[in-house]
């Protein structure tokens, strides 16, 4: 089972990203999705979550209308589309579960976790 989140890259503040979480050996779809965003020396902060029994979502005040989280059941995918970056978005962003069917993701309990991609906004 694996995780694999990708997209990330280097970008101007106001521009946009999207970044992937793909899964192999897992179904999305079964499972509320979260995507978090960590920077060296600072707390992780859960981004945003998508559930599985009703589709609802959550956003990080940070993030909320500027950042879009959807799934894509036939490519076994979940997007974050990033509008309007800001420098202070700049992160590593991975994607995870927990198991479970809503959100939020617990992170104590997390079963599978992506490597992450890098997101840097220049300003």
């Amino acid at each position: 089972v694996q995780l694999q989140a990708s997209g990330g890259g280097l970008v101007q503040a106001g521009g946009s990203l999207r970044l992937s979480c793909a899964a192999s050996g897992l179904t999305l779809d079964y499972y509320g999705v979260g995507w978090f965003r960590q920077v060296p020396g600072k707390e992780r902060e859960g981004v945003s979550c998508v559930s599985s029994s009703d589709g609802s979502t959550t956003y990080a005040d940070s993030v909320k209308g500027r950042f879009t989280i959807s799934r894509d059941t036939a490519k076994n995918t979940v997007f974050l589309q990033m509008n309007d970056l800001k420098p202070e978005d700049t992160a590593n962003y991975f994607c995870a579960t927990d198991g479970g069917l809503g959100c939020p993701i617990d992170y104590s309990r997390l079963n599978y976790r992506g490597k992450g991609t890098q997101v840097t906004v220049s300003s």
